[in-house]
């Protein structure tokens, strides 16, 4: 199985942070951020991974390379200065991803969340949930529309997901994950499970450094 780790963002509520630094290379502990997701593919046994790039790209490739001092091949698919958003990103990238279930991954999380290479997909969604956390404590979307049970409790879509590429079109176009989520919702393929693990959104200073500290075992 290959994985995309989506790292075409600005990072704009990381500023000045990442004024001169793309946010999948701001550290958090030891590693840069995305470095922490290319490690754990690695080490899972995944075949290779997409990365995603707009916004200083070109940093991001001449600082991890072609993978090869992590032990897995690293391909890039370059948007230009402007981003596709997620789901064009990822539609963008489907001649790298081929035809197979891949792992989809948000380069601005950090979790301990185990990675599985052979994980069986059965329906074109299964995304990886977390409880709430206080900024965002209205959730993405409900365990029903999940097919989690039949309640009304709301998690948060944590970032990763198993994704067949067949459902991503429009090639070129700027539109959202959560597009293709919807529509998956709609037709009933769709699927999910709650991780009850790490997990950190560093989309802010604050939890940036919440993950750092973290990270490094200060907290």
């Amino acid at each position: 199985m290959k994985a995309m780790i989506l790292a075409a963002g600005q990072g704009a509520r990381l500023r000045p942070l990442t004024e001169h630094c793309p946010k999948p290379l701001l550290k958090v502990g030891q590693h840069r951020l995305i470095e922490h997701h290319i490690i754990k593919c690695a080490a899972a046994g995944f075949e290779s991974i997409v990365i995603n790039t707009a916004y200083l790209g070109e940093m991001i490739e001449t600082t991890l390379g072609d993978g090869s001092r992590y032990g897995i091949e690293l391909n890039y698919s370059h948007e230009g200065k402007q981003s596709l958003d997620t789901g064009g990103g990822i539609a963008n990238a489907k001649n790298l991803l081929g035809k197979s279930p891949f792992l989809c991954i948000s380069a601005d999380v950090y979790t301990d969340m185990p990675f599985d290479s052979d994980f069986t997909l059965n329906k074109d969604c299964h995304l990886m949930m977390v409880h709430n956390p206080s900024h965002h404590a209205q959730g993405d979307f409900s365990a029903t529309q999940l097919g989690i049970s039949d309640n009304t409790q709301r998690y948060t879509y944590s970032g990763i997901a198993y994704l067949n590429p067949q459902i991503f079109t429009h090639e070129k176009k700027v539109y959202p994950l959560l597009e293709v989520f919807n529509q998956a919702i709609q037709h009933q393929r769709i699927s999910a499970q709650v991780f009850q693990g790490t997990w950190f959104d560093v989309g802010t200073a604050t939890r940036l450094h919440a993950a750092h500290r973290y990270a490094l075992g200060i907290i």
